[in-house]
């Protein structure tokens, strides 16, 4: 096999995106388009909208189109498919797919709620000759890449504290209202922390590990005219007694996305996703704590920068890749591992974990409690099919 053939499955906005990378025929309006990935290919099509398949059919007319995914998958014109459907499909269909034997690159979220998510893994523990993948495409990012292998190397010492505000994911009622299933508890499963919110999730628990327990406010309908989650604080312990904070929305037209992580032996500061400053200290704050005389304190906090540089040294990294070039590379990586056997960049056995901690964060708001983690899958879904009770347009799960 020179090339994976890659079926996907909905054929929206995501789904539009990826038929253009695989053909090189562009992208979301307005982006630029990478170019297809030499191990890939667009195999197949499909989606249960008529206005889809004409269009499909028009923009790719060489390319076979299904109304029914199940018949994809037992085609024969596809090598591995992508769920790029709403997001509580994609345990349904990944566990299909590995229970018959065709790879599966699961869109992000994993799934809506963490059960559905284990029950995915565990399928794909029992078919370990599937691949299985998720499109983590912030993976990819060689700034964060240098800082979970420099926070994993030892060298600072262990993380105290992380916080990271991402709320650059501005998004107008119109967007909300571009679909039925968008921003509702039975459709979507939740609002940001399910839709906008997941790569960063998961790239924190990725570099600074899982929290065992977490305690969260969560605002609905804030500012916008919806019933879900679109502003969210989340404050996270860790096994080590470290802390951390999240802090997310949909509604800041200005947006803020800095991420700082606090160690032993220093400080990772990351502003945009792009830029990344390593501050190393000369002596680790457990020797300057014991060591340090208030005369000398007053010295280094005199507002002199002489003093910070004495302190400690700086080094800057960044990171340019484009837009799409992410996912393009999460694509070439998961042909390549099945082809080749190259490890993957993003198993999708990883996707449970920022699951568990959305699920944690509305649980913990839901019942105005801390909660410990992993999240209590059955509590979590009894609380959910509440919420898509009261909402009273999907059936409960």
């Amino acid at each position: 096999m020179e090339k994976v053939r890659f079926g996907l499955i909905g054929i929206g906005a995501q789904g539009g995106a990826y038929a253009g990378f695989l053909t090189g025929q562009g992208g979301f309006p307005g982006m630029p388009a990478p170019e297809c990935p030499p191990h890939c290919a667009l195999g197949a099509l499909c989606d249960i909208d008529p206005a889809k398949e004409a269009m499909c059919k028009e923009k790719y007319p060489d390319i076979p189109f299904f109304k029914d995914w199940k018949d994809m998958v037992a085609s024969g014109t596809v090598d591995a498919v992508i769920t790029t459907v709403p997001h509580y499909l994609h345990p349904e269909i990944a566990i299909y797919c590995l229970e018959h034997g065709m790879n599966v690159l699961v869109e992000k979220p994993a799934g809506v709620y963490a059960k559905a998510v284990r029950e995915m893994n565990e399928c794909a523990a029992a078919h370990p000759d599937v691949a299985f993948g998720i499109m983590f495409n912030q993976r990819t990012n060689k700034l964060y890449q240098q800082i979970k292998d420099l926070i994993a190397s030892g060298e600072l010492g262990e993380i105290r504290r992380s916080n990271w505000i991402i709320n650059s994911w501005w998004r107008p009622d119109s967007y909300y209202k571009q679909s039925d299933w968008r921003a509702t508890w039975g459709g979507e499963g939740g609002g940001v922390l399910v839709n906008q919110a997941p790569h960063q999730l998961d790239l924190w628990q990725w570099m600074c590990g899982v929290p065992t327990k977490v305690y969260a406010k969560c605002l609905y309908g804030c500012h916008r005219d919806i019933i879900v989650e679109n502003d969210v604080t989340i404050v996270t312990e860790y096994a080590n007694g470290a802390t951390g904070s999240f802090i997310t929305c949909t509604h800041d037209a200005i947006g803020t996305d800095r991420l700082e992580i606090d160690l032993d032996g220093g400080k990772i500061v990351v502003d945009g996703s792009v830029k990344a400053t390593v501050y190393r200290l000369k002596k680790d704050e457990n020797e300057l704590n014991a060591t340090m005389s208030m005369m000398e304190v007053a010295r280094l906090t005199s507002g002199n920068s002489a003093g910070g540089n004495s302190l400690c040294t700086t080094e800057e990294f960044s990171n340019t890749d484009g837009w799409g070039v992410q996912h393009t590379t999460v694509m070439e990586n998961f042909a390549k591992h099945i082809i080749e056997g190259t490890p993957l960049l993003a198993p999708g056995s990883d996707g449970i974990n920022g699951v568990n901690l959305a699920n944690a964060a509305l649980l913990s708001s839901w019942l105005g409690k801390e909660v410990e983690m992993p999240v209590d899958e059955d509590l979590y879904l009894a609380e959910l099919n509440k919420k898509i009770a009261a909402e009273g347009k999907f059936p409960t799960r």
